[in-house]
């Protein structure tokens, strides 16, 4: 059945596509995040998904299924023990403050601070002009109307973690069979795609080295500022050194807390065990050079795997970071990536064409000319053999 040649009917069908992608954009973005750090994981492993499907026998699935267990022991175990570690200690840890003034007062609480710390309470005490039972009532009056206020602070907490366990599992789900199907997707997209042939391989080829480069560099950046506070830790005395050097090499990838940020913490620690220029010490190590690597390292880094300018690169990804938050980490780099992409395929197949070569002569093939008429020679292909044909035929 011949179809119509009517723009009408086409238009109304491209009407309807774009409504159906705006109904599966909307239905599909409560897992955006998920599907988005899916996208890059398959990516990343695509290289070791071949290599191991070929090891086992040509079974993609067992090799799919193996990775997003090495997945989930190496990226997701430890960032959902780290949150509930964290929850679970600020609970405690408020519990044990509320259960020591109702038990002790204020008094029990002062005699289990630190000792660096008790005479600081002390004079704090009686520059308020109160005494303990006064202070302790207070406190207790406080912490019973902060009541709630934890109670909904630990809520949301939980509420995070139980979200960050769902877009954990929905990622593991996408990952799986982005690893089993890829190379059919890959093709599947190149074979709807509007553009012409080759410019979908190109932006899936930017996708694959700015997602690989940004990866590498955010891990490789996370390390170097875990080692340089561990280094830190051992030299200032701070207790558990490599539980700190761990939980900063975590908190590398946080970027509202960063690597700095768990050095003040130890900081803090140092501080509060009677070691006030121990703890001066590694904070302003942790603020100046622990600090500063991520904003040096991870641009230079990055750029090894990108055709992007340093600044380019930094700027990116603070604004991802601040548009979209942790997944701007990868996102920004991405978008401003994908951005110059388009320009270049746009320049390499729809720029301006190179002009047509005119047959006027050029000024030094014209001075040639003019010294050849002036020397009574003809000149070949111009009017001199138009006008010596007829001389010589006339001999």
């Amino acid at each position: 059945m011949p179809h119509s040649s009517s723009p009408g009917p086409r238009r109304i069908f491209v009407g309807l596509i774009l409504l159906s992608l705006l109904l599966v954009a909307v239905a599909l973005w409560p897992f955006a995040q998920a599907l988005f750090l899916a996208a890059i994981f398959a990516t990343l492993l695509s290289g070791v998904q071949a290599t191991l499907t070929r090891w086992l026998g040509g079974r993609p699935t067992l090799a799919a299924a193996l990775l997003c267990v090495v997945v989930t022991g190496l990226v997701l175990g430890p960032a959902a023990s780290l949150v509930a570690y964290v929850v679970s200690e600020a609970v405690a840890g408020a519990q044990a403050v509320a259960a020591t003034v109702r038990q002790e007062g204020l008094g029990g609480l002062v005699e289990r601070l630190p000792s660096a710390m008790q005479g600081t309470a002390q004079r704090l005490m009686a520059h308020l002009h109160l005494g303990e039972a006064q202070l302790s009532a207070a406190l207790q009056q406080q912490l019973s109307e902060r009541g709630e206020d934890a109670a909904r602070v630990v809520g949301r907490a939980v509420s995070a973690t139980g979200t960050l366990l769902v877009q954990g599992v929905m990622m593991l789900v996408a990952l799986f069979f982005l690893l089993v199907d890829g190379e059919r997707l890959v093709a599947w997209l190149e074979e709807m795609s509007p553009l012409e042939p080759g410019q979908t391989a190109d932006l899936l080829g930017e996708f694959r080295d700015v997602s690989r480069a940004i990866i590498v560099s955010t891990v490789a950046t996370a390390g170097v500022q875990a080692l340089l506070a561990f280094a830190s830790f051992v030299v200032a005395g701070v207790p558990n050194a490599v539980f700190f050097g761990l939980l900063t090499f975590f908190t590398a990838f946080i970027p509202a807390v960063g690597a700095g940020g768990m050095c003040l913490v130890a900081a803090a620690v140092l501080f509060f065990g009677g070691h006030p220029w121990a703890a001066a010490g590694v904070a302003v190590w942790g603020l100046t050079v622990v600090g500063l690597v991520d904003n040096l390292v991870k641009p230079l880094l990055a750029r090894r795997g990108m055709s992007l300018h340093p600044a380019l690169i930094f700027f990116s990804i603070l604004g991802g970071l601040s548009a979209f938050g942790g997944v701007g980490l990868l996102l920004g780099p991405l978008l401003m990536a994908t951005f110059l992409a388009l320009l270049r395929i746009y320049r390499r197949d729809y720029g301006r064409q190179p002009r047509a070569e005119v047959s006027t002569p050029s000024a030094a093939q014209g001075v040639g000319e003019l010294q050849e008429l002036a020397d009574g020679v003809p000149v070949a292909g111009g009017r001199g053999d138009a006008q010596a044909e007829p001389a010589q035929s006339g001999g």
